[in-house]
């Protein structure tokens, strides 16, 4: 409680709790209802000096699956939302979510965050990063997966989320005092450059939808789903006949072969569907 007046007196709105001591080495040491039940009215105690003490001040709860315990209790966000339902001033409760916390147990962290959004419990946030299944690294944030964090800076940015971007990183252990300061700034100036990134996609039109070659069909009333066609100068003109092996039949090359009989010299051009917006592969394939 000492604590909490100190924050109050610095300002602060948001007080974070991290239950590392909550939880056990061997599950003969304790008995988790009752550990669960304590926890709660512990909660429930603290909400209600802080509502007789009069502060402006929310809690938010930060879990995770182990270090210093071997196990501890309430070990992600999701199982926080569920305690949170239990307590007598929930609405005073959110969640502290953690980048690395979430990625030691291997879970997706874009996914808890957005959970925790949706609740109207996303309260303060943690962001750094981490390798799956190793002890907590506190890794420079984006560093070890960018992919995730970009989701992550996007799914923020999108939903207009206004609180804190926390950096809970560690600078490595040589870094000297210009080092750790280089440090932070590289956790912002990367939050700031995935913010851009996403913002960039947004203005991209078409993306992540239909490639451009699929635009252009479409446009003209083609909304057949893709086939692969071949279009040649001289004979018929329409999807190639292939039987399982791949090759084609002779039937099928007697029926492409003009009146006269005569085999025709052709040019043909192979479209395939693109996997990307921009990459269209064209297959030209000269026969005589």
């Amino acid at each position: 409680m000492r604590a909490i007046d100190l924050g109050v007196e610095l300002g602060a709105t948001t007080y974070v709790f991290w239950g590392g001591r909550e939880g056990v080495e061997t599950d003969s040491s304790k008995d988790p209802l009752l550990a669960l039940q304590r926890y709660q009215e512990s909660m429930d105690f603290l909400c209600a000096y802080v509502k007789d003490q009069g502060y402006d001040l929310r809690f938010a709860l930060e879990s995770k699956p182990n270090e210093p315990r071997g196990d501890i209790y309430l070990s992600t966000t999701g199982a926080m939302l569920a305690f949170i339902q239990t307590l007598e001033h929930s609405e005073m409760v959110g969640v502290n979510p953690e980048v690395a916390h979430e990625h030691m147990a291997g879970l997706n962290f874009t996914h808890h965050v957005a959970q925790a959004w949706s609740m109207g419990k996303l309260f303060h946030i943690d962001l750094n990063d981490q390798i799956p299944g190793r002890y907590d690294q506190d890794l420079r944030f984006g560093s070890a997966n960018p992919k995730a964090a970009f989701f992550l800076v996007k799914l923020l940015e999108d939903v207009g989320y206004e609180g804190s971007r926390h950096f809970d990183a560690h600078a490595y252990r040589t870094s000297d005092y210009e080092d750790v300061k280089a440090f932070a700034r590289g956790c912002m100036r990367t939050y700031l450059i995935l913010q851009g990134e996403g913002r960039a996609l947004e203005r991209r039109p078409g993306d992540p939808g239909p490639g451009r070659a699929d635009q252009r069909r479409r446009r003209h009333g083609d909304t057949a789903p893709r086939a692969v066609h071949a279009r040649t100068r001289r004979g018929t003109q329409g999807p190639r006949h292939r039987p399982p092996g791949g090759r084609r039949t002779r039937s099928a090359l007697r029926a492409a072969r003009p009146a006269d009989g005569r085999p025709p010299a052709r040019r043909s051009v192979i479209r395939r569907a693109p996997r990307t917006r921009d990459d269209e592969v064209t297959l030209r394939r000269w026969s005589s």
